[in-house]
């Protein structure tokens, strides 16, 4: 049977685009163009390392990436499976709107059960919400153990190792399988996808499931079972002209007191 690596990813917009909030004060995802979670990258281009190094010993591996959006996240698994994942699952339904972490997790989870797994991989965040909680809460839905935050991972024998850097040390952490593990963006380069990997892309399957494959009812997600709520939102003042500070033999004074002014000194 061969090793099952679940790569759970995000589609995101675009940070280069404007980001604005729609009229229910959810992130307005139709006006911006969206990709797979650089973040995620990782996450995958980790999954890809295992895979081959495994496939090296004579053992399989499948990968496969799931995630939780709108029709237009298919973009963000079809780039995964050109960079070489094998399947994809796309968790896709109009009660999904406006799901909050909590509530993605639980889709999540259940749909990481359903495709049965022996190790999950995220990356340390998404690059929209920036919260980095999914991963423990995948572990905490699937009662397995987690390991966050590495910077190396690899799998041997039944057993997961990794390194997480802190700020003044590095920690070796170890576990049994199956488990849940976040990697950051140190983990390693990620690979571009090849020619050959976008052709042949297209042709693995990308599986949609909505709420009642999972079980899950519709009131569990969306606005209305968000534990989270967005009360008000505004867009962020425009910049302002800035003070010029002219060198007439006492700019360096009159700089000196402007900073002064603002408490930068």
């Amino acid at each position: 049977m061969s090793f099952r690596i679940v790569v759970t990813v995000k589609y995101v917009p675009d940070a280069a685009a404007d980001r604005r909030f729609a009229d229910d004060l959810t992130v307005d995802r139709d006006d911006a163009d969206g990709l797979l979670s650089e973040l995620d990258e990782y996450a995958v281009e980790q999954a890809l390392r295992i895979a081959e190094s495994r496939g090296q010993n004579g053992d399989d591996a499948e990968i496969t990436v799931v995630t939780v959006g709108p029709r237009d996240a298919e973009d963000a698994l079809r780039k995964a499976l050109a960079m070489g994942a094998d399947r994809a699952i796309h968790v896709e339904d109009e009660a999904l709107h406006g799901t909050d972490v909590i509530g993605t997790s639980l889709v999540l989870a259940k749909a990481i059960e359903t495709a049965g797994y022996d190790l999950v991989v995220s990356g340390m965040a998404a690059t929209d919400g920036a919260m980095g909680v999914v991963p423990a809460l995948l572990a905490e839905r699937l009662r397995v153990p987690q390991m966050t935050l590495l910077s190396e991972i690899s799998v041997e024998d039944g057993t997961i190792r990794g390194r997480r850097d802190g700020d003044t040390a590095s920690e070796w952490l170890e576990s049994s399988l199956p488990a849940v593990a976040s990697v950051t963006d140190q983990s390693g380069e990620v690979r571009y996808p090849s020619f050959k990997g976008i052709m042949a892309a297209k042709k693995k399957p990308v599986e949609s499931w909505g709420l009642s494959d999972l079980g899950i009812a519709a009131d569990a997600v969306g606005l209305s079972g968000a534990w989270t709520t967005v009360d008000s939102a505004a867009e962020r003042p425009a910049r302002s002209a800035g003070t010029v500070v002219e060198d007439g033999g006492v700019g360096g004074k009159r700089l000196a007191e402007f900073l002064a002014s603002r408490k930068f000194i």
